[in-house]
C-alpha cells in the first residue's frame, strides 16, 4: 500500500511541481474523479483490493488536505 503513493508522480507534469494553495485532487490526471472511481473498483477485484484502498486512502486524505487549506472540501 505504500506504493501507491508513486500516483504523485504525476505532480511533475504540473506547470508549477508545488503550489500549497492548489488542490492536487481534480486538477492533476490520476487524482481525477473518474480514476478515482476505477480505483473504487479495483477494491472489488482481488488481486487490485490493497491497491484500490491504498488510493482510495491517498485521495481521501488528499481532499482533506484541500479542506484544511483552501476551505474547499472536494470529494
Amino acid at each position: 500500500m505504500i506504493s501507491t503513493m508513486l500516483v504523485d508522480l504525476d505532480h511533475l507534469f504540473a506547470d508549477q511541481i508545488y503550489d500549497p494553495t492548489r488542490c492536487s485532487v481534480g486538477f492533476h490526471p490520476l487524482h481525477e474523479p473518474i480514476a478515482i472511481a476505477v480505483y473504487g473498483i479495483w477494491c472489488f477485484i482481488l488481486k487490485l483490493r490493497l491497491v484500490g484502498l491504498g488510493l482510495l486512502i491517498h485521495m481521501s486524505l488528499d481532499s482533506i488536505d484541500c479542506f484544511m487549506t483552501n476551505g474547499v472540501w472536494y470529494v
